[in-house]
């Protein structure tokens, strides 16, 4: 098979990309007033082309109350007046363009605020109006409509609330996430016209992709029956009609040359995999990756699983390390249990740094040697641990949904430390919205520049070399128990040691990097990973 095209390698961008998650509130504030904005993010774009990524991924932008950190949506045509205004955003992905950066946008279509026009005039026209049949009112059961119109648990882990709420009228509506967040009727047409057209609002303005989150919420059975009495199908959870909605909005994708990757968690390989066909989503988020301890058996096992998932329809995997709902890799690799699971985070668990920072490294060259693409969260390249917040200062309603037994996930938004020695770590002159450990300004961006050892160096040396693994498939080669080591092209191979004892590298011309010193006798030490060229 010949080479592809320089126009065909352009549209297949994202098949091989890095691309760095932007949560806007805490990257940078350009106006000083403690939240970040797209001032912020077009200031920085030096230092994001610097360490060169492909692509950025912004999480919610609009107008929003921000009740679940803007993944409550008022109106998808606006961003929020906390970071800017749509004239920003237009001259924000123009740039980045410019600076050879792709944006990618997030869009929320399970739910949207209770301050969205649709739900406000829902809830003014009244039991049996147009207006509610756009999301899921229903009347409650019991004597007198005082019980919930079914048993669906909450999405947020952890939370005993339910999700329904009653009204004054005695209607009740539905929302998987917080009261604020109405669920949408993906049965009705008009739901479907407007997603459609918000697609094309964005992607007329120049961006490359849509990140879809809760992608395999959306449907929901008409007759919305108990959970208890209805295990398979799930009542909302992968439906099969959700595959023409994605068919409908690849074909007007393909249209732009744009590109999907869905939020979808699913633990059956094959119902994952009928989302990334041909003719659906492009990529999805690997989160088996992003939740596996730092094991090598599991790590290998969740590896080839992910290529298994992908080769039958030809899609391109994803890596990922941590995002703004995770806690952070540092600190989850510097705990006892190093998995991520959403009911076993809790405050003051015993972690050690320096151990996280060590097997952060090296899972940032073992992510970042993969076949497929990869996520980088903003912050991840400075090796930030997971903060911890204050409870006065807590602002995520998965905290406060389940009176304090989750810690929820401000721990991991917490403002970027830009410049030692200055106020707030150069993020703002004014208290950002969220507090910065006392430490912060060790980890700053300047100071990370100027050490060639740093977590930063690392990331730019190595995203600056991913090239030289090409986009050819893996292949694992002999190695001792507790070592992961695999061939791409060109002969350049990875090796990851997780075993207590020094691995003796395979032959090779050249180190071309490696996440720490190897020994004395040129061994690779434990929780080290290296790139050589064989």
């Amino acid at each position: 098979m010949g080479q592809p095209t320089p126009a065909r390698k352009d549209r297949d961008w994202w098949r091989t990309a890095v691309i760095y998650q932007v949560y806007v509130r805490s990257f940078a504030d350009g106006d000083g007033d403690g939240t970040g904005d797209l001032a912020g993010v077009r200031a920085r774009l030096p230092y994001l082309a610097g360490l060169g990524v492909d692509a950025l991924w912004f999480s919610p932008w609009y107008r929003s109350p921000m009740t679940d950190g803007g993944y409550d949506v008022a109106d998808y045509r606006a961003i929020d007046p906390a970071f800017g205004t749509l004239a920003e955003a237009e001259k924000l992905i123009a740039e980045a363009r410019e600076s050879g950066i792709r944006t990618i946008v997030d869009i929320v279509p399970n739910h949207v605020s209770d301050r969205h026009p649709w739900f406000r005039a829902a809830l003014a026209a009244g039991p049996g109006s147009p207006e509610r049949a756009l999301f899921h009112f229903r009347p409650g059961r019991g004597t007198h409509g005082e019980l919930p119109p079914n048993d669906w648990p909450s999405q947020f882990t952890g939370s005993t609330e339910p999700v329904w709420t009653r009204l004054p009228d005695g209607d009740w509506y539905l929302h998987l996430f917080t009261p604020g967040q109405p669920d949408l009727n993906w049965a009705h047409p008009a739901v479907r016209r407007e997603h459609e057209d918000i697609l094309r609002f964005w992607f007329e303005r120049g961006v490359a992709g849509v990140r879809i989150d809760s992608a395999a919420l959306l449907a929901k059975d008409p007759d919305l029956p108990d959970l208890a009495s209805r295990p398979h199908p799930h009542p909302f959870v992968d439906r099969d009609e959700l595959h023409d909605v994605y068919r409908s909005w690849r074909r007007l994708a393909d249209a732009y040359d744009g590109v999907f990757v869905g939020e979808v968690w699913l633990p059956d390989a094959e119902r994952l995999a009928r989302y990334l066909r041909p003719d659906e989503l492009h990529t999805a988020f690997n989160f088996s990756f992003l939740s596996c301890p730092w094991d090598a058996p599991r790590l290998r096992t969740a590896i080839d699983t992910t290529l298994a998932e992908h080769a039958p329809v030809g899609a391109p995997p994803t890596w990922v390390l941590c995002n703004h709902d995770v806690t952070r890799t540092v600190t989850r690799y510097g705990r006892a249990d190093t998995a991520f699971d959403f009911g076993t985070k809790a405050f003051g668990t015993p972690t050690d740094l320096i151990l996280g920072t060590r097997r952060a490294r090296a899972a940032a060259l073992l992510s970042l040697a993969l076949p497929g693409s990869v996520y980088v969260y903003q912050g991840e390249e400075l090796g930030l641990p997971e903060a911890e917040i204050p409870v006065a200062r807590i602002q995520d309603p998965m905290y406060h949904r389940s009176d304090g037994a989750d810690p929820g996930r401000d721990g991991c938004r917490v403002p970027l430390p830009w410049v030692d020695g200055m106020p707030y770590a150069g993020f703002s002159t004014q208290d950002p919205w969220l507090p910065q450990p006392v430490d912060w300004t060790s980890y700053a961006v300047d100071r990370q520049q100027r050490d060639p050892d740093s977590m930063l160096s690392l990331y730019r040396e190595a995203i600056a070399l991913r090239p030289v693994f090409g986009d050819a498939s893996l292949t694992w080669l002999p190695a001792p128990d507790g070592v992961l080591a695999f061939a791409r092209a060109e002969g350049a191979v990875c090796v990851v040691n997780l075993a207590p004892t020094p691995a003796v590298l395979p032959a090779h011309s050249r180190l071309l990097l490696s996440s720490g010193p190897l020994d004395e006798a040129g061994r690779l030490p434990q929780d080290t990973a290296a790139w050589l060229r064989v």
